[in-house]
């Protein structure tokens, strides 16, 4: 199969974002992707509260939601839509006005096989004055998923999720031969653990990793206190024995990267750790 990493600089107007990731598509089609992969929060990186209270939808009435789905199918291709930032739904536990960072896995008729909700929130003292609480503004999911492809099974996590490694071997263990990692790593988090992480992932669970991630520092029209977001970029894909087949860098583009499925049944065959595993008391 020939997949599309496409790698963006989101802004925070949906709009925008919203074509200027389609071209991105459109142009990996041309060049025969068969699946399309856009980094998280594809529709709006912003630090305002107030502006996504009053720009963000919930996934019924979302534009840019319903334009993947149509643009997957005038190209006849799948998108997995990395993540959309939406409104949630009321629900019992959660205070009013929580988001959603949710995935979508979207078939070449434009129909969604699958939904993802991040599960874990990126609350972290980067440093050097960088701190994010997602919690504060976004619901946790709680549900693992796996969806089938015509070309092999996919697990859908986000961003933070990578360094939850019990998830992963969850997702491998349920069929997963592909895991997607739509991501907006900062930048000093990228530098010193991105690449590492992602070969771990790989060899972890003999699956072919996909990650594509925003890049650059984001345009901002409501800047709060005065920061700006800066990405790490750098969108990768690591087969399953842990080669690194594709590093997007740093630039805004499409990354085409053709996957031999029949890699992860060898890799899994010659170091079987999922076929290994034993429970153990913990201590």
């Amino acid at each position: 199969m020939r997949v599309a990493l496409i790698q963006t600089c989101a802004s925070d107007v949906p709009a925008q974002n919203l074509a200027a990731t389609s071209a991105l598509i459109r142009e990996a089609a041309a060049r025969g992707a068969q699946l399309a992969l856009t980094p998280e929060v594809t529709n709006m990186v912003t630090f305002s509260r107030a502006l996504q209270a009053e720009v963000l939808k919930p996934e019924e009435a979302d534009e840019s939601l319903a334009g993947y789905r149509a643009l997957a199918a005038e190209l006849g291709i799948w998108i997995l839509v990395g993540s959309l930032a939406l409104k949630a739904p009321p629900e019992e536990g959660f205070p009013k006005g929580r988001f959603v960072n949710r995935s979508f896995l979207i078939d070449a008729a434009g129909g969604i096989v699958a939904r993802y909700d991040k599960i874990h929130m990126f609350d972290v003292e980067v440093g050097e004055g960088e701190s994010y609480r997602e919690s504060a503004a976004y619901r946790p999911g709680g549900q693992a998923v796996v969806a089938d492809t015509p070309w092999g099974r996919i697990g859908m996590t986000i961003c933070y999720d990578l360094r939850f490694p019990a998830l992963y071997r969850a997702l491998a263990e349920a069929g997963a031969e592909i895991l997607t990692i739509p991501s907006a790593f900062t930048q000093p988090t990228g530098a010193a653990h991105w690449e590492p992480l992602m070969r771990a992932r790989a060899i972890e669970t003999g699956c072919f990793v996909l990650a594509p991630a925003s890049t650059g520092t984001h345009p901002m029209v409501a800047v709060a206190e005065g920061r700006q977001r800066r990405t790490y970029g750098h969108s990768m894909a690591v087969a399953p024995w842990g080669e690194v087949l594709a590093d997007a860098g740093e630039e805004i583009g499409a990354t085409l990267v053709d996957l031999d499925l029949a890699e992860v049944a060898k890799a899994r065959g010659r170091v079987p750790s999922l076929a290994n595993a034993r429970d153990f008391a913990k201590p």
